[in-house]
């Protein structure tokens, strides 16, 4: 079952592809930049984290993506850093949210990711 892109939420969809006979799943964000359509490949933090998403997505084939905004404060310069990281949710029937952290998989992709998620605010 394919979700709709609704406004302000981003979707990381999956699909499967074929290695050395045994069938994976490859995850990313579809998305439109000035008028081209991109791919954002999407990757858990470690290699374990695939197991974590197959428990996320259930037999779902997208889960929505959640900004976790983060503020880091340097004490020796005083400088205050911040960001998103980011995870991949869904809710089962009984309300029981499963969540996995995520992350773009080459600098480019997060280039592309950013650019996204401009246009989505």
């Amino acid at each position: 079952m394919e979700k709709i892109q609704e406004k302000n939420k981003i979707y990381v969809e999956r699909e499967t592809f074929e290695k050395e006979d045994k069938t994976y799943y490859s995850y990313f964000i579809k998305g439109k930049v000035r008028g081209k359509d991109v791919r954002v490949a999407i990757i858990p933090p470690d290699k374990g984290g695939y197991t974590v998403l197959d428990i996320v997505f259930g037999e779902e084939m997208a889960a929505e993506l959640v900004l976790k905004p983060y503020e880091i404060k340097d004490e020796a310069t005083g400088k205050t850093l911040s960001g998103n990281t980011y995870a991949v949710q869904t809710t089962d029937s009984d309300g029981e949210v499963y969540e996995c952290a995520v992350k773009p998989f080459r600098a480019s992709d997060k280039a592309l990711l950013n650019m996204l998620l401009k246009k989505a605010a």
